[in-house]
């Protein structure tokens, strides 16, 4: 997604603000919906998946050009019915007031925290998992009692005309609203005074985005991307059974969404003799994944001519660069818009696959010969919003995690943390800001208010001026070591 320049916000501006200023009206006529209100809400999103889960696998197919409905299932409404549930669970123990302590100096006052609904939250989906990235900000902000507005990604128009017909049926257009268009309509919406802003997508536009919502102070949650690592340790290497489980686990995560994922891993760091070995392991396990090669109708095609065209030349690049590419499954029949996975060894440090966030299925070997060597490369780049560490080792799985910075770590596996309901997901630096899922969604898109109800009788009125010697020996108290 691009952001267009500010002439053409200014067309788009004024249906949008018409469409945000309608919801928050609602959401001001009811600013705190019950329990009941907002299950009934989450509830209709359950139905409304297993109800249209077909449609809508064709639709993220038909937009792709080829994606394995099994695939969609699994990646996406699976994930997204197991989040509303924990939601549906889980939500009326998190909207409740929380008491919390007061200080000895502050009773018999007391104090309570209250999570209240922002108002109207703006969803921008991006078109890799449209399904998943619209449903989880959107669960998090349904059970936190607000409204939505959700921008679609112009890449998934398919989708996004459904997601435009069904969601207002299930939950009601006075509750969500869905949007679409190109940059210029993604730049106008950025620009809205929402309660709070959810983008997912690349780390070049959540700056811009970020930018634009500061017009209004609205505050962000950006879910970027950046070159995830995966670490096979020498230990690891030298235990054939670990080693073919990491190469299993990489590729699997690898060859998903035929890499189009923001998670998956982007390059692995591993001893230099390991190499020849990752390549020949990964050919036998895609031979029996994908018998027919990218021609499987489980592999799925690249999203956009731009984007089959970009990974194109980035692998001639590396080629002419003097890397060696390994393709490690069969090719793709003629005019399918499918690459076979292809593993790069002796990349140029400022080649593209190097440099770049490379969303698909290219996957470069960095030799690193020691744990260490592998923190220190890890650590001279900017964060990663995931690292995938293989070895079974607790002292080493210790040094990896706190010495290095990353949205999030997987040991032993690839991409499953994402669906932890229990654990926060979110990036870092350049790989996003904030968290949601489960509760950690909630209190993003909540206001978690601190209430103090003061007491009838209190002791505060004892260190009013004029101050003298009781406020004196007080303080000596109060400051004492």
């Amino acid at each position: 997604m691009n952001l267009a320049q500010p002439q053409l916000v200014s067309q788009e501006a004024a249906p949008l603000r018409k469409t945000f200023d309608d919801l928050l009206a609602q959401h001001q006529a009811a600013p705190f919906p019950d329990w009941p209100t907002r299950a009934a809400r989450l509830q209709s999103l359950v139905t409304m998946l297993l109800d249209h889960r077909e449609r809508i696998a064709e639709a993220i197919s038909a937009d792709f050009g080829h994606r394995s409905g099994h695939e969609t299932h699994l990646l996406e409404v699976f994930p997204s019915l197991e989040g509303l549930r924990h939601a549906l669970r889980h939500g009326r123990s998190w909207m409740r007031e929380r008491k919390v302590p007061v200080s000895l100096w502050f009773q018999p006052g007391a104090a309570r925290i209250l999570p209240q609904p922002v108002g109207v939250v703006g969803i921008i989906v991006p078109w890799n998992y449209p399904l998943l990235l619209l449903l989880g900000p959107l669960t998090s902000a349904l059970v936190a009692g607000n409204r939505a507005m959700v921008k679609v990604s112009e890449f998934s128009p398919r989708f996004g005309a459904l997601m435009g017909e069904l969601l207002p049926q299930a939950v009601g257009s006075e509750v969500v609203q869905v949007v679409e268009g190109g940059p210029e309509v993604a730049a106008a919406f950025s620009a809205l005074p929402f309660g709070h802003l959810l983008f997912t997508g690349s780390t070049a536009v959540g700056r811009r985005v970020m930018a634009a919502a500061s017009e209004h102070l609205v505050p962000v949650t950006l879910e970027l991307g950046g070159k995830s690592p995966a670490l096979i340790t020498p230990a690891t290497c030298s235990d054939e059974a670990r080693f073919t489980h990491a190469v299993r686990r990489i590729i699997v995560g690898k060859v998903l969404n035929a890499g189009q994922t923001c998670i998956a891993p982007d390059y692995v760091l591993l001893p230099r003799a390991a190499m020849p070995r990752f390549i020949t392991t990964a050919r036998t396990i895609l031979s029996q994944q994908y018998p027919e090669g990218a021609s499987s109708n489980d592999y799925t095609g690249i999203a956009s001519n731009r984007h089959f065209e970009r990974l194109q030349q980035w692998l001639l690049d590396a080629t002419q660069a003097g890397a060696t590419a390994s393709a490690v499954m069969g090719p793709a029949s003629p005019g399918q818009r499918k690459l076979p996975l292809t593993v790069l060894t002796n990349c140029a440090p400022d080649s593209s696959v190097m440099q770049e966030e490379i969303f698909g299925p290219l996957m470069p070997l960095v030799a690193c010969e020691t744990v260490d060597d592998a923190v220190a490369w890890v650590n001279a780049r900017p964060h990663p919003l995931a690292l995938y560490l293989f070895d079974d080792s607790a002292t080493t799985q210790t040094q990896v995690l706190q010495s290095t910075i990353a949205g999030g770590v997987c040991i032993n596996e690839t991409l499953v943390h994402i669906a932890q309901d229990n654990l926060p997901f979110g990036g870092v630096g350049a790989s996003g800001m904030g968290h949601y899922h489960g509760q950690f969604g909630f209190e993003a898109m909540s206001k978690l208010k601190p209430v103090f109800r003061q007491s009838r009788i209190n002791a505060l009125g004892l260190l009013a001026p004029p101050y003298g010697g009781l406020v004196a020996r007080m303080l000596k108290v109060m400051l004492r070591r």
